[in-house]
């Protein structure tokens, strides 16, 4: 098993355009993927799942990838993350996070 954090850096949380995007990238691998959040867990291949999560800007997600292409899917998810999120929203970076 896989494991990696992200902290949500859009202002908008978790809504439906990222969750989906990230459902469509978890779905690519046969991996199962799970996603942690304020004491609940998602089903990382199904967006309602994800948005049930009510992760908003500063929430620290952690995922973990397990199955015959844990690595890959692990690093695919990771990189969507860091890259792909907040095409389309606004960027923040630590700094701006509220402790």
């Amino acid at each position: 098993m896989k494991e990696f954090t992200y902290t949500v850096t859009d202002k908008d949380g978790m809504h439906a355009r990222p969750a989906g995007r990230l459902a469509a990238c978890a779905k690519q691998f046969a991996s199962s993927v799970s996603v942690r959040a304020n004491g609940k867990t998602a089903d990382g291949k199904r967006l309602i799942s994800l948005m049930m999560l009510g992760a908003v800007l500063g929430t620290t997600l952690t995922f973990s990838v397990s199955g015959e292409d844990e690595d890959r899917a692990a690093r695919a998810l990771e990189q969507f993350c860091h890259t792909q999120w907040n095409i389309g929203g606004v960027v923040l970076n630590d700094d701006t996070l509220e402790n």
